[in-house]
């Protein structure tokens, strides 16, 4: 049995490596390594930053809240302060969160349906050839971490254990990858309130529970206050507040937005196994794995309702895709290996199944080229951008700008932040063009980065120093990065 289990946990290993291999060699074929969104520099920033000087900072010496997930920074500095290259070394990091993600799902479900001996390798096999999956892993970010720890939280759910002061610091500390990570409170107080314990038994588990994440939680907060003078990060404002208008449309629009992120791919064809499962436990009353599959519905719902953004892929919703593939895979399987009597219905779960393979397969290539787009436009706009100031511009430059990832992280200039992560003050009028040409005066900048489109009347009379001419961005409908003249 140990042998099996060892084997099965390496063919996890092999295929998550392929896999990242995959994205990598999409990417190096592209235009070079590098990260898909510029906020994996942000990190990159306060993690080199941190080992330096032990600072939490985005510029040094100036404490800064414009990290969301202070844990993840924490874990990349280690990278700066044992000298591993930092691509490769976040590169390895992903790819050992995706096989302990891998692990975790093959666990979970091993422990939902313990009689089907060939299911939790499969339903682990598909976390790892996910493309959002794989995406997120070599991302930058620390958006599987926060996966990884959710799944181990459901882990202990279903495995209904007692000691509950365990899943409340658990959820304490998933508050310091993702503040998002707070919201697993719900499944964890559902599970406890309808286990049916006596009420003397329900009090005490909820104290040990609030025990625990009090214990880890508040010193998130108390991080949050020393750094910012806020028990939230920076970047909780200034995201919904950049984002606000798109909360004018319909809610319900909003949310069946995200969850399209989600069902391009395989997502599709696993959504019916989502709802067979689901069915089977109510009538089950596996009341864990129904509050599973609630906090990832809710989980989807507090994006639509207070972020609704869906580029990078739907990133910021990424959290709550693994449980629902691992329970619509574990829901399908189920279903699939039903004694089927009619003819049709067996052609039909045959069908279904090797098209589930097929797509599984092919948004793996797709989602490689994807990623390798995406890194090439961060490369080419926003890398080389910083490296021309970084060549060009008085150290004692003060520029600002949209962007500010790679920015911070090759020029190391003072930066004024027009989207609120690092320099707060700009979030109460963060859309109004006027107000902040009038805070750039103020603040005496000397040059302003961004893409045109973004800041049309900012832009319009400004001397372009510098464009980077990038053939990438141009292919999704974008602008170049320009570095205007601004004093």
């Amino acid at each position: 049995m140990k042998k099996k289990f060892l084997l099965e946990i390496l063919i996890l290993g092999f295929v998550a490596f392929i896999s990242c291999v995959i994205y990598l060699l999409f990417s190096s074929l592209t235009n070079g390594w590098g990260f898909p969104l510029d906020d994996a520099w942000i990190h990159q920033t306060f993690a080199r930053n941190f080992a330096k000087t032990f600072q939490w900072s985005f510029q040094f010496n100036q404490l800064s809240g414009g990290s969301t997930g202070p844990a993840w920074g924490f874990l990349l500095a280690i990278l700066y302060l044992v000298n591993v290259p930092p691509l490769i070394g976040t590169f390895i990091l992903g790819f050992i969160l995706l096989w302990s993600t891998a692990i975790a799902g093959y666990v979970l479900v091993g422990k939902i349906e313990p009689d089907m001996k060939w299911l939790p390798l499969c339903a682990g096999v598909v976390i790892t050839l996910e493309w959002h999956i794989v995406w997120a892993a070599l991302s930058g970010m620390e958006t599987l971490l926060l996966i990884l720890l959710s799944l181990i939280l459901f882990i202990w759910l279903i495995d209904q254990n007692e000691n509950w002061w365990l899943p409340g610091l658990m959820i304490g500390i998933s508050a310091w990858i993702r503040p998002d990570g707070l919201t697993l409170i719900g499944p964890a107080l559902m599970g406890l309130l309808l286990r049916g314990y006596p009420r003397a038994k329900t009090i005490k588990y909820i104290t040990l529970f609030l025990t625990g994440l009090f214990a880890a939680g508040s010193t998130y907060f108390l991080f949050n206050w020393y750094v910012t003078g806020d028990f939230w990060p920076n970047t909780l404002y200034a995201k919904q507040a950049e984002y606000a208008l798109l909360r004018q449309t319909p809610l319900l629009f909003r949310y069946f937005k995200l969850l399209a992120q989600f069902i391009t791919g395989v997502g599709a064809l696993i959504l019916p196994g989502i709802i067979f499962h689901l069915k089977n436990s109510i009538k089950n009353h596996q009341w864990d794995q129904v509050a599973a599959i609630i906090w990832s519905a809710g989980y989807i719902g507090l994006y639509a309702w207070r972020l609704p953004v869906i580029y990078q892929h739907g990133r910021y919703i990424m959290p709550a895709v693994p449980i629902c593939l691992l329970l619509g895979t574990a829901g399908l399987l189920q279903y699939f290996n039903k004694d089927h009597k009619k003819l049709l219905d067996r052609v039909i779960s045959r069908v279904w199944l090797g098209s589930t393979v097929v797509i599984l397969l092919s948004f793996l290539f797709l989602g490689a080229r994807s990623y390798g787009m995406d890194v090439a436009i961060i490369n080419t706009e926003m890398v080389k951008t910083a490296h021309w100031i970084n060549s060009n511009l008085d150290d004692e430059a003060v520029i600002a700008a949209h962007d500010i990832g790679a920015l911070g992280y090759f020029s190391e200039r003072k930066i004024i932040d027009l989207a609120g992560l690092v320099t707060p003050d700009v979030i109460p009028f963060i859309r109004d063009e006027k107000q902040l040409g009038t805070y750039m005066n103020e603040q005496k900048v000397d040059y302003l980065v961004t893409f045109p489109s973004w800041y049309p009347e900012l832009t319009s009379n400004l001397n372009v120093l510098y464009t980077t001419g990038g053939i990438y961005a141009s292919q999704f409908d974008m602008d170049n990065m320009t570095v205007f003249e601004w004093r």
